[in-house]
């Protein structure tokens, strides 16, 4: 729903409703057994500045960065609004996100396992 309204691939009613229909679907999903957990990976501009410079240096990781990456890195303050409305709209008792610091990769990703294991947990409680 974020990219549909960053790149102005959808009206703002079909915007609006993106939100009641992921909410919808996430609560199908819930109340049929399902576990979900809904994981938002938080860094800073410079922060993804410096990733994306590491992995254009790197021959084993430069495929990974592309000209659509750094077109929609121009694009950090429209997605940081529309992030921050998505997860307004699609945070619910159901599905509610986890927003994870994720400037350090070994944090954030410590952080997700986390997540992860106490939501199994509960799952299985």
């Amino acid at each position: 729903m974020m990219v549909e309204a960053v790149e102005g691939l959808c009206t703002e009613t079909e915007y609006c409703r993106s939100a009641d229909e992921i909410n919808a679907f996430e609560k199908a999903l819930v109340n049929s057994g399902a576990t979900l957990v809904k994981i938002w990976l938080e860094i800073s501009p410079q922060e993804q500045l410096k990733r994306f410079r590491a992995r254009e240096e790197d021959p084993m990781k430069s495929w990974k960065i592309t000209e659509e990456d750094w077109r929609n890195r121009s694009k950090w303050d429209v997605y940081d609004l529309y992030v921050n409305s998505m997860m307004k709209q699609t945070n619910t008792p159901w599905a509610p996100w986890t927003v994870v610091e994720s400037e350090d990769k070994k944090y954030g990703r410590l952080k997700v396992l986390d997540t992860l294991i106490d939501s199994m947990k509960k799952a299985l409680d």
